[in-house]
């Protein structure tokens, strides 16, 4: 495949930009795409978080929020139309089923090649089930060139329920950094204001949103169990929950009524994952739904035990139990029963060693962009753009 004659202008369009894995994906592509090729603009429908923005390593990307309000897009549609027509981009990226509502108006905008995106299913849909959410699917499917699914489950999804053509769907899952996302070493020092300390604590610990779909209540009661069992040693055991969300409050409050407060570090969110991620002992996915999870393929790459409910696309991550351990979602005393008898098999470590391999061999960020850098250069490009540099 030759070097485009001029930078292929890729709109990414999201709901909300901020912390969550397929934001973390975008801002991967655009980190990773190369920069003779490509250039990118942001587009939030509703708001675009200024620290999370930091996260993109170039400063020539647009970063426009849309301030949209809960309901039907249908209103944002002439706003949407005209955008595009100003931005004139060669490729429209939409996320999940709230972009995807937009397609028309990447069409009638004239962009020539249209990709849309799913990611995973939220409270509103799990398991694909919602009638209403299928028949948007369907109603916006002609508007969209290519199909990306992101794990097996949305790909069968896509395939069988909504009915997009084999040759225009792709199964890419998410890649990870794996220079960021490293083991630790003795050197490693823990992140800032870290209350834990490593040769007198075991930490538990979980990343992401704080929000129903992901669950983080089920890993709170799983661990007041263990903290309130007679099993020795458990008393070393600590609970980092990382992220930000409207069950920060609710998560706080059952750990002071339990009386494990102290055992509790509940920081909201970090720009130093990869930081937090190897101060840990054992990472916990508890969440009801999930497509291809990055951060349980950052704590893969970490190389730590894990633990992740039987949903979506974990099992065939963690290869059925062979890279971390799956306990049925929404059961905590069966999460409390796996977290012991991982701490009690603290010296084993070889999920963890098939994890980082796992990893290292499937998932690493430079094969997965270069699947979506196939897609994207599929396009008659308009070079009305700057042109690549010789």
């Amino acid at each position: 495949m030759q070097t485009p004659a001029c930078h292929v202008h890729v709109v990414h369009l999201v709901y909300r930009f901020a912390t969550g894995g397929l934001e973390n994906v975008i801002v991967q592509l655009i980190n990773h795409l190369p920069r003779n090729e490509f250039r990118h603009s942001v587009v939030a429908l509703t708001e675009a978080d200024p620290e999370f923005v930091k996260r993109i390593e170039r400063d020539d990307v647009e970063i426009i929020s849309l301030g949209k309000l809960p309901g039907q897009p249908f209103r944002l549609y002439p706003a949407v139309y005209r955008l595009l027509r100003r931005l004139k981009p060669d490729v429209f990226h939409s996320c999940n089923l709230a972009a995807m509502e937009f397609s028309p108006m990447a069409a009638l905008a004239g962009i020539p090649l249209r990709v849309h995106v799913e990611h995973g299913w939220d409270m509103g849909e799990l398991g694909g089930e919602n009638a209403s959410y299928r028949t948007l699917r369907k109603l916006y499917k002609p508007f969209v060139n290519e199909f990306i699914a992101v794990a097996t489950p949305l790909h069968d999804y896509l395939d069988n329920v909504i009915g997009v053509s084999s040759t225009h769907l792709h199964l890419i899952p998410n890649g990870v950094d794996t220079k960021r996302f490293r083991p630790r070493v003795e050197s490693d020092v823990p992140p800032a204001d870290f209350p834990f300390r490593r040769d007198a604590h075991w930490v538990i610990g979980v990343v992401g949103r704080l929000v129903p779909i992901k669950n983080p209540m089920m890993l709170v009661e799983a661990f007041v169990v263990l903290a309130k069992s007679a099993e020795p040693g458990t008393e070393r055991m600590r609970l980092a929950i990382v992220g930000e969300g409207p069950l920060a409050e609710q998560i706080k409050s059952r750990m002071a009524i339990a009386g494990l407060g102290d055992r509790l570090w509940l920081p909201g969110g970090r720009m130093d994952i990869p930081d937090i991620l190897r101060a840990l002992d054992c990472f916990v996915l508890p969440s009801l739904s999930e497509a291809t999870s990055c951060t349980l393929q950052e704590a893969m790459a970490t190389g730590l035990d894990i633990v992740a409910t039987h949903v979506g696309g974990n099992a065939e991550l963690l290869e059925q139990g062979r890279c971390g351990s799956l306990v049925p979602s929404g059961d905590s005393t069966a999460l409390a029963r796996e977290l012991l008898k991982r701490f009690k098999a603290e010296a084993e470590k070889e999920q963890g060693v098939a994890a980082l391999a796992s990893i290292r061999t499937r998932y690493g960020l430079p094969a997965v962009t270069q699947r979506y850098r196939e897609i994207f250069l599929n396009v008659p490009l308009r070079c009305t753009t700057s042109k690549v540099a010789a």
